[in-house]
């Protein structure tokens, strides 16, 4: 007999397919959202690259995002075999991860950096797909806080190999570690059954006709005419504008001293602090935003990214660079969270979401490239506390647009599209 598992107010899913949708995100964690800090040490302390140089470097997979991701989130709406399409992406990123390692030129960088941000553009439009494929929209907040929760706790693990490796062994020795992970997500994706997967409720279709016939989708174009989807739009930019360079600032402190030596471990503290906030803030954040809404959360998100950066200029030693990674973890949790939430509340019925996830992915490409080309610039310039307190103004900035344009995108509050 099949094992299933009852989500609430949803369909019956198989535990094959819950279980490798969650290892599949713990394995996503160290290429989606751990390498950065650790790249950035090892740019720093290996190759001995400045901060501007750096943050190039780190915004080039940002920058071939902003381009390849709606055209990514389209191709995933369409297609049938997402799983295939993950794996070879995982196995893309695998390549990537051991080029950082092993290839010394500047130049060599900027192409590994392209190839990988290229490949990752996959990972955020399937996996959110899988999920809205199979527990359907009524569970889609619970099963985003439990995805949420295995990406930080793969995020943690992470880590702390990370550390050990870079601290015991070598720092290249980290990005080979990486590639185990990426290579885990090929494994992962295989044993998601893609029969199971509803394809219209994975792409937030509207329901079918009364003829059985499945409803057309929306023009692509339509979404934009909606007034929300460009102001969040907007809002998810200020956010990964304000955020993105905040850790491989602190990681470039951390890597001054002992000619790095010391920058892994701190880094994988820093990590493992702010990750271990997100596991425990994500679940409670599915759970608030499911039944009261999405508005309250996402500005409180930007005001704690604003105290976090702010409190960055008070001292640079490495015990309070680590505990501060406490109120980021507390901030990203609650976004990553709700990014993919109010995402699906605003292309409800449109057969678009992946489309509108890949513009949204999009935008937080964008501020990332922004977020690290201008700060890692301006560190360069006057000092890593002017680039912290430039971080805190656009936090603030991006909370007052969202407090004061955005409105409520729970289904029972939303406003009519347009």
């Amino acid at each position: 007999m099949t094992a299933t598992a009852t989500a609430q107010n949803g369909p019956r899913i198989n535990r094959v397919n819950y279980r490798a949708l969650d290892a599949l995100n713990f394995c996503n964690a160290g290429i989606q959202t751990g390498l950065g800090p650790f790249m950035a040490i090892f740019y720093g302390a290996t190759r001995h690259w400045d901060p501007g140089r750096i943050g190039v470097l780190l915004g080039c997979q940002a920058f071939v995002g902003i381009f390849t991701q709606t055209v990514i989130g389209n191709l995933v709406d369409q297609s049938r075999r997402k799983r295939y399409l993950t794996a070879a992406a995982a196995l893309t990123v695998t390549g990537g991860a051991l080029g950082i390692a092993l290839l010394p030129q500047y130049g060599a960088q900027l192409v590994v950096q392209g190839v990988i941000g290229f490949a990752t553009t996959v990972f955020p439009a399937a996996t959110t797909a899988f999920a809205l494929g199979l527990v359907g929209r009524d569970d889609l907040p619970r099963r985003l806080a439990r995805n949420e929760m295995f990406t930080h706790g793969g995020n943690v693990a992470f880590a702390v190999v990370a550390g050990i490796v870079g601290t015991v062994l070598a720092l290249a020795g980290i990005f080979y570690a990486a590639a185990i992970f990426a290579a885990g997500m090929a494994g992962a994706v295989v044993f998601i059954r893609e029969s199971e997967i509803d394809f219209e409720g994975a792409r937030a279709g509207a329901p079918p006709g009364k003829d059985g016939a499945p409803a057309p989708r929306k023009a692509g174009r339509e979404l934009f005419r909606d007034r929300r989807v460009l102001l969040y739009t907007a809002a998810v930019v200020l956010f990964n504008v304000s955020n993105s360079a905040t850790l491989s600032l602190v990681s470039q402190i951390f890597g001054k001293d002992r000619h790095g030596q010391a920058g892994g471990w701190r880094t994988a503290a820093a990590v493992i602090v702010a990750e271990a906030v997100m596991a425990v803030a994500a679940g409670f954040t599915g759970r608030w935003a499911g039944t009261h809404g999405r508005k309250p959360l996402f500005v409180a998100a930007f005001a704690v990214l604003a105290v976090r950066n702010a409190l960055g200029v008070v001292s640079h030693a490495p015990a309070y660079l680590i505990a501060l990674q406490a109120l980021d973890g507390a901030a990203a949790a609650i976004y990553g969270v709700l990014m993919k939430l109010v995402t699906a509340d605003l292309a409800a019925g449109t057969g678009r979401f992946n489309f509108l996830q890949g513009a949204v992915q999009s935008a937080m490409g964008l501020g990332a490239f922004l977020s690290n080309i201008g700060f890692g610039l301006l560190a360069s310039a006057l000092g890593f506390n002017a680039s912290f307190l430039g971080l805190a103004a656009v936090a603030v900035a991006g909370g007052a647009l969202y407090a004061l344009k955005m409105p409520e995108t729970k289904p029972a509050a939303a406003a009519p599209a347009g």
